[in-house]
């Protein structure tokens, strides 16, 4: 037997999804709320395989349980929106599927709750593009990231500094001084005023300022 717990602040749709699911062999309701918060503790009382829970209601919405919910029982979000700022932290926070009302019938409800029950996900096409969209710029940001760091990475290689000499310019960019920089990496002050006379040197700078800046491809 499938438990369902039924989250949604309409107990008109409650009602009807407790009709459709009791209809249908090997699947029960086992409770049902009408808060966030309520069908929370319904569901780590309950344990429940599958929660239906919408994402708009009063006291505690969708999102600020889902992840707590998802520790107990395969969740299977039923709401009114596939808008991105729902759909994707939904799915972060462990929601294993998504309907939108008005874009599935009641044997894509069922098939539904039977897919995430069985650790299956479960979306409608407005929610797998959405979700898809999400996980692409995702992929594009991280990309862009990794290509900006292999550019700095390179940017700072051409100056030609040592490790040592590195790593008191790093300090230097952090806002240390020379004395703190001698205690940090356990040198004297002479050798930290030599390793940045030299860096400051390859740098081509006469300044901290301009070193940093340098350092940082601002200049």
């Amino acid at each position: 037997m499938i438990g369902v717990l039924l989250v949604d602040d309409n107990p008109t749709i409650r009602a009807t999804l407790r009709t459709l699911l009791e209809a249908e062999p090997g699947i029960g309701v086992v409770g049902e709320a009408g808060d966030g918060r309520s069908g929370l503790a319904a569901a780590q009382r309950l344990r429940p395989r599958v929660t239906l829970l919408d994402y708009r209601m009063p006291i505690a919405d969708g999102l600020s349980v889902v992840e707590e919910v998802s520790a107990c029982s395969a969740v299977l979000v039923l709401t009114n929106s596939a808008e991105e700022q729902l759909v994707a932290p939904m799915l972060r926070g462990g929601a294993r599927g998504y309907l939108v009302y008005g874009q599935f019938s009641p044997p894509d409800l069922v098939a539904a709750v039977r897919a995430v029950a069985a650790g299956q996900g479960w979306l409608v096409p407005s929610a797998a593009s959405v979700a898809t969209s999400a996980l692409r710029d995702a992929h594009a940001r991280r990309r862009s990231a990794t290509t900006r760091a292999e550019a700095r990475a390179a940017h700072r290689e051409s100056f030609g500094l040592s490790e040592r000499e590195r790593e008191v310019v790093e300090l230097v960019v952090e806002g240390l001084s020379n004395a703190d920089i001698a205690d940090v990496l356990g040198l004297s002050g002479h050798t930290v005023r030599n390793h940045l006379t030299r860096a400051f040197g390859k740098l081509d700078v006469a300044s901290r300022t301009a070193a940093i800046a340098r350092w940082q491809g601002r200049r």
